[in-house]
């Protein structure tokens, strides 16, 4: 492996290389092949090393956090994966300011119920969210009717040169799903939520009434990613795969989940190409049904297996 100067060069500033990782042990899926190289750093100068060497040796790089919200194809990530997990999930709260400052990897749902035991109101939509802050941030994610663009003050992002700017909350351009760091390249290291003083009696409440929800309408115990499909305007995404007949529809280990249709869980082996089949078929259905093209929210990354049933197409 020292034989290997990417490897070599990481190595000696004490970043831990891992060749050919199985990326169905890092996405919430249990889905997709092996990435060429893998790190996950524990600090800021561990990740601009990473960054910079990659740069340097021309190898894409991809970053995940937790593997909510994303599909990994078989054939695996080329160049370098990034991983923000754990190891770079430091975190303050600071009450005078009615504040909460995370590193990208810190739980998302760890967040907000750190916010929710110190008094701070603002991120309890965030327990429904499995994430880390730096997918939510990068996607503007949400839930419940509110989104993380309402109480993001401002997110550190590292560029491909390992330089760091603060870019506030109209830097990044929020929209439904989005902010700019989706197309340009760009790492959240820390981020710093505005939040306002709040009942924890209160808060506790509506967070227990919204997992009981969730635990009694969603396929929580098979691996999915969390909604597949945008809600189009006016309707629900569940609903219109509902009426479409397509509520419980398997290929291979991949199901549309007979709980709810937004769902498509993992029965135990799936495949990307079992997933992806799924989905362009309920939007083919769709389409064809109720005129309605949906959009998916799921990240695609990597590449299929050559000669494989996903070669060459990308979900929409």
């Amino acid at each position: 492996m020292h034989d290997d100067p990417f490897v070599k060069i990481l190595m000696e500033q004490g970043v831990k290389v891992i060749r050919g990782e199985p990326m169905k042990r890092h996405t919430t899926w249990r889905i997709g092949g092996p990435a060429d190289y893998f790190v996950e750093p524990d600090s800021v100068d561990a990740l601009r090393a990473s960054v910079c060497a990659a740069r340097d040796h021309g190898l894409p790089i991809t970053v995940i956090g937790r593997g909510s919200n994303t599909l990994v194809l078989d054939g695996g990530i080329r160049g370098l994966v990034i991983k923000l997990h754990d190891a770079f999930a430091s975190c303050e709260v600071r009450e005078d300011e009615c504040a909460v400052y995370a590193m990208a990897g810190r739980s998302y749902v760890a967040l907000a119920n750190l916010a929710i035991r110190h008094g701070l109101s603002g991120l309890e939509f965030a327990t429904g969210i499995p994430g880390s802050v730096g997918g939510a941030v990068m996607m503007n994610a949400g839930a419940y009717g509110r989104e993380t663009c309402e109480v993001l003050a401002w997110a550190e992002v590292m560029d491909e040169t390992g330089a760091i700017a603060r870019l506030s909350n109209e830097d990044l351009r929020f929209g439904y799903r989005y902010s700019v760091l989706k197309d340009r390249f760009g790492i959240v290291t820390w981020a710093k939520f505005q939040l306002k003083p709040g009942d924890r009696d209160e808060m506790r409440r509506v967070v227990r009434e919204w997992s009981q929800r969730r635990i009694a309408t969603q396929p929580l115990s098979f691996p999915n990613c969390g909604s597949v499909f945008r809600n189009p305007e006016g309707t629900h995404a569940a609903r219109l795969i509902e009426e479409a007949g397509l509520k419980g529809l398997r290929r291979g280990q991949a199901m549309i989940s007979d709980k709810h249709a937004n769902f498509i869980i993992n029965l135990g082996n799936a495949s990307a190409s079992d997933v992806l089949w799924l989905i362009r078929h309920a939007q083919a259905v769709v389409r064809e049904r109720f005129g309605i093209a949906l959009e998916t929210e799921v990240r695609v990354l990597g590449e299929p297996l050559l000669g494989g049933a996903d070669d060459g197409i990308a979900a929409d």
